[in-house]
């Protein structure tokens, strides 16, 4: 049994620090904001992700898990400090580390004994050595502490899987007694590990996700193509993916990716590249056609209903960037809702978990019981989620409520025949038509 503590209780970090708890760790998870510290110590949940309330309440019961404002207490008797706070994208798409320097001048205010301090944000190349650097001038007395970065590959949704299932274990530092400790934490979860230097450990997270960012992309424009040539993207992935050169993940064509990562990460990546004297023209077309795709969405709108939208009344599926999440950050469907009500039309969307974070920045948009409440009424539904129960509908009794029998499918969910066997007009993305 280690003490752990981890400064921030976002996605990451609370996930991080229930996972450490059911691993049979202790640990105190803190944050400045003190609402979420109070919702998380009367039983509540500031975020979604499934299986997560359960286990956090399952440690806490066990006197394994407890969360704090105070940094003091937190690291009291810590020999790691994970940071897992947010780096929001900054003005010219570069990581804005403020919520980082903050966490890390903090810690160095506080700690009584040797620390690991553990960057498990996602930083830019070189936040680890700055890291160190905040740490040794903000400290009132020398303590012997080692800098570690461990990033993070969990996905909203499936991120308790993914941390008890891990492709691998990436952990850079100077200090390989110190990667070599944190690597200790992990050994259960019988993952390989990849141990190197601080900066390689930070461009793994940065290239990895945009990879895959590129990976969506690349579908995407071959979607596009697609509906100009009469071929059919969903046969064209799968003939591609059993290429085991290729592979059949991140082969989706839709109206493109969004969420709190790979967005960001790839502007930040580009940023750096940017300003370190190289040209990422690839890493700029991917961003341009993620773009792209939810323009179409609304070029495909008034390929049916007419050059005018206004007054033309869309119901959305979905408003979360994916499934089993209620995080809407950089979310194709908000994007597409906000680009609809600047043309006039009357917005109304359904989602099962995401309305409530959609409400505060989409006052103007009509939010649905479910998606037969959604329907009724409505000139076009716009997929923009791949929920699991949309797949399941009563598409005849969808149709039945709308004014307009319309279609645009952004996640390829329903069978293009059956649609139109039921009179839809239908719509989806690279489906040749």
């Amino acid at each position: 049994m280690r003490d752990i503590t981890v400064v921030g209780v976002g996605y990451v970090g609370l996930v991080t620090g229930t996972c450490f708890a059911d691993l049979g760790n202790r640990v105190c998870c803190l944050d400045v904001d003190e609402a979420k510290i109070e919702t998380l110590n009367e039983g509540g949940m500031p975020i979604y992700e499934p299986g997560l309330e359960e286990m956090v309440r399952r440690n806490v019961s066990a006197g394994r898990l407890t969360f704090t404002t105070d940094y003091a207490e937190a690291l009291a008797e810590a020999e790691f400090a994970f940071i897992a706070v947010g780096t929001p994208e900054g003005v010219d798409g570069e990581a804005d580390l403020k919520y980082v320097q903050a966490a890390a001048e903090s810690v160095a205010k506080t700690m009584v004994q040797p620390l690991v301090i553990v960057n498990k944000s996602t930083v830019p190349v070189g936040t680890g050595d700055w890291v160190a650097d905040i740490v040794s001038a903000n400290q009132p007395q020398p303590v012997e502490f080692a800098v570690v970065s461990n990033p993070e590959f969990l996905r909203e949704g499936s991120a308790i899987l993914d941390f008890m299932n891990p492709d691998r274990i990436v952990l850079g530092s100077l200090n390989r007694e110190a990667a070599g400790r944190v690597a200790q934490l992990y050994l259960s979860l019988r993952a390989p590990i990849v141990i190197t230097d601080l900066r390689t450990a930070e461009m793994i997270k940065y290239a990895s996700n945009a990879f895959l960012a590129t990976r969506i992309s690349f579908i995407n424009e071959i979607a596009n193509i697609c509906e100009r040539l009469g071929a059919d993207v969903k046969e064209v992935a799968a003939g591609m993916g059993y290429d085991k050169r290729i592979g059949r993940y991140f082969l989706d064509a839709g109206i493109g990716y969004g969420g709190s990562c790979f967005p960001k990460d790839v502007k930040a990546l580009a940023h750096m590249a940017s300003i370190h004297g190289t040209h990422p023209q690839l890493l700029k077309a991917v961003m341009d056609i993620n773009q792209y795709q939810r323009r179409q969405t609304v070029l495909k709108l008034r390929e049916v209903l007419g050059s005018k939208l206004r007054g033309k009344v869309i119901g959305l599926l979905g408003l979360a960037f994916k499934p089993n999440t209620d995080d809407i950050r950089d979310a194709p469907g908000t994007e597409i809702a906000r680009l609809l009500l600047q043309e006039g039309a009357r917005v109304k969307a359904y989602d099962p978990v995401a309305m409530p974070n959609a409400a505060k920045i989409l006052p103007d948009m009509e939010l649905a019981e479910d998606p037969y409440d959604l329907a009724v009424g409505c000139d076009a539904l716009v997929v923009c989620t791949d929920w699991n129960e949309f797949k399941h509908l009563d598409m005849t009794r969808v149709k039945k409520s709308m004014r307009q029998a319309f279609m645009v499918d952004g996640r390829n969910l329903y069978d293009l025949d059956e649609l139109n066997r039921l009179g839809f007009i239908y719509r989806g993305v690279g489906r040749g038509y």
